[in-house]
């Protein structure tokens, strides 16, 4: 073995992987590349070690492995350091860099729901398909409004929370497959469709909007999110672009999946407070309103803010 010509060869990703190993903030990429030239150093460490033994280079790959180690599996104790990091650069990076897709699956559903609301309120007997003209009534005069405050506030909340969620997962779990997510926008798009062209058809689109608003803003943009991030995972093992394999394209999506799921956690909790409390509170619908347009434009405002300037400081952005 021609130790030399190995050093000389090799120099560049024992290099590399030292930076690596020295950043206190990693993005997605760099965490990926971080582990495969931890792997790689490790390897040739083990191949001088059998063949030309030089203790110098032996002691300084040695302790290059050890750093990169300590570095990808971290020390192990809770820090509200990485806490604060997930929120201020974490998840509004990865949520920001998604952005085109949570925004076409947002045009898509505003203007599919749109259109169902348009064709429902200008053709009544098409919601006979969907529901009899005894529920029909029901719905717009006493269930719609009623199911807001049918339940104490914070046992609403919860379940809320909980279906959201569990919506949200399902979109980003089924990413890889894309057809589930999109038949699940597609059923949300026709229940939306269907109820708004009820109530608007029987003069009721003051109620249907200023109920719908006030959560539905910020509790919509996460199941957007979530959707759009999912099919992002899906479209990576479609085209996983150059120099990427399927399988790393995969796992660097699905590691950003992960880390916007987190985040959506308390995305959707807002939420749910919000279409618990908010909602069918006595306040007037303008200030009701008023309250989740705040609030969303308030989150976007993070996600675009804090996404774009963790963006800047990400050579792999």
């Amino acid at each position: 073995m021609d130790l030399d010509a190995y050093v000389a060869e090799h120099a560049g990703e024992w290099r590399r992987l030292q930076w690596l190993a020295q950043r206190r903030r990693l993005s997605a990429a760099q965490a990926d590349e971080l582990v495969e030239l931890y792997q790689r150093t490790a390897t040739h460490l083990s191949l001088i070690r059998s063949r030309s033994p030089d203790p110098v280079l032996v002691a300084r790959l040695s302790h290059l492995v050890l750093a990169a180690r300590s570095a990808i599996t971290g020390p192990g104790v809770f820090s509200w350091r990485s806490i604060g990091r997930f929120f201020t650069v974490s998840f509004p990076l990865e949520t920001y860099r998604a952005w085109r897709w949570w925004t076409a699956v947002a045009a898509g559903f505003v203007a599919l729901s749109g259109a169902l609301i348009g064709y429902v309120a200008g053709h009544p007997d098409a919601a006979h398909v969907f529901m009899s003209a005894d529920e029909i009534d029901q719905v717009v005069n006493t269930d719609f409004v009623g199911y807001y405050s049918a339940y104490q506030p914070q046992n609403f909340a919860f379940q809320v929370w909980t279906n959201n969620a569990w919506l949200s997962a399902q979109c980003l779990a089924s990413g890889v497959l894309i057809v589930p997510v999109l038949y699940l926008l597609a059923m949300n798009a026709l229940n939306t469709g269907v109820m708004g062209g009820v109530m608007v058809s029987a003069g009721r689109a003051d109620v249907f909007f200023g109920y719908l608003a006030p959560h539905g803003l910020l509790e919509l943009t996460a199941v957007f999110i979530a959707a759009g991030v999912g099919l992002r995972v899906g479209w990576a093992w479609i085209a996983p672009g150059p120099g990427r394999t399927r399988g790393q394209a995969l796992t660097r999506a699905a590691r950003s999946g992960m880390l916007v799921a987190l985040g959506l956690v308390g995305v959707l909790a807002v939420s749910g407070l919000l279409e618990a409390f908010v909602t069918p509170s006595g306040l007037p619908t303008v200030l009701r309103v008023g309250v989740g347009a705040v609030v969303w434009l308030a989150f976007l405002t993070y996600v675009v803010v804090a996404g774009r300037r963790a963006a800047r400081t990400d050579p792999s952005s």
